[in-house]
């Protein structure tokens, strides 16, 4: 089917159907409800070549979100959906790139005009992919923020006051000796930003109360995470409180310090850095700050929306973390 047909079929004339599509130019509803009938009749599809030929657009968007070790996937499905989910209501579709190419992969998809612009994820406090964002002619967003965020567009959650936040709950509950169970450490070693500022947030808000900080990576498996407790435990044995920053972690942790005769919230209390649908389905429920990663994804393809259609748009967005109190902490 041709945009011919669909124009026959609706009595109507060629560009009428195409003014109907783009949305360029106000049509009657009358005639739009009839060229959108006959659209639905028809099983008519725009053809995507002649489109961006016309519009000088690829109607897509790349999401850079390589697969790293220490990274957790369903959380980064999270984001992935609710990308792919607005770009939709944009007329968008989503290029999912997940090689670990660095700058190479970025100048690639530039070169190939297969896209209009680039999200980029797992960003780096020194990502090297950042020099190259601002010789691109395409606009871009990061989900994540480097040290210099200057000349680019960033959105994420203020992850060093999600670590404060956690901070202030215990403290503020009476809890004196508290420690932060953080992300693998390779995660740390490739200096991601959001891991960073979680620690730092957390570090920098003890320090503020006039408590001694003890943030340490924790890894994924029930073992390693048995084993990092215990040690914790070994070296600190009046820890009353513990921030968890690793959702694949958070339901080990309160395991592990059952096997160590620890209860949870009687002798040690559990804030955890997650998702609602970890903190609610761990036993018992953790009270937790919100990994927003449907608003940060929502808010960052509606950013490059505006920077394609030649609109200002802040060059930081920091969506402040909120905290819910569930079973895990007195």
């Amino acid at each position: 089917m041709t945009i011919a047909d669909v124009a026959k079929h609706a009595g109507v004339a060629v560009s009428t159907v195409s003014y109907v599509l783009s949305g360029k130019r106000a049509i009657s509803a009358t005639t739009r409800q009839r060229v959108l009938e006959s659209v639905r009749t028809l099983g008519y599809h725009p053809n995507a070549g002649a489109r961006a030929l016309a519009s000088k657009r690829a109607n897509v968007i790349a999401l850079v979100l390589p697969l790293r070790a220490g990274m957790n996937l369903p959380v980064l499905m999270q984001f992935a959906t609710s990308v792919v989910t607005t770009a939709r209501q944009y007329d968008h579709d989503v290029l999912l790139m997940t090689a670990d190419e660095g700058p190479d992969g970025l100048r690639r998809v530039a070169a190939s005009a297969l896209v209009d612009g680039l999200l980029l994820m797992d960003v780096e406090i020194h990502d090297p992919r950042v020099p190259l964002l601002r010789e691109l002619t395409e606009p871009s967003v990061l989900i994540g923020f480097p040290a210099d965020p200057e000349g680019l567009t960033c959105v994420d959650l203020d992850f060093a006051r999600a670590g404060a936040l956690c901070v202030d709950h215990l403290v503020d509950l009476g809890h004196r000796e508290i420690a932060l169970l953080g992300a693998p450490r390779v995660v740390y070693e490739r200096g991601t930003g959001f891991a960073e500022r979680t620690m730092a947030g957390f570090a920098d808000e003890m320090r503020r109360r006039g408590l001694v900080p003890d943030a340490r990576p924790c890894e994924e498996s029930f073992d390693e995470v048995y084993e990092a407790v215990k040690l914790l435990l070994e070296e600190r044995p009046g820890v009353s409180g513990i921030v968890v920053h690793n959702e694949s972690a958070a339901g080990h942790v309160l395991g592990a310090l059952r096997m160590l005769g620890r209860r949870v919230p009687e002798d040690v209390s559990v804030v955890a850095i997650c998702p609602d649908d970890v903190a609610e389905r761990a036993g018992p429920a953790l009270t937790s700050v919100l990994i927003p990663a449907g608003d940060v994804g929502d808010q960052a393809v509606r950013l490059l929306m505006a920077k394609l259609d030649g609109q200002q748009v802040p060059q930081s967005t920091l969506l402040q973390p909120r905290l819910t109190v569930r079973e895990s902490t007195r």
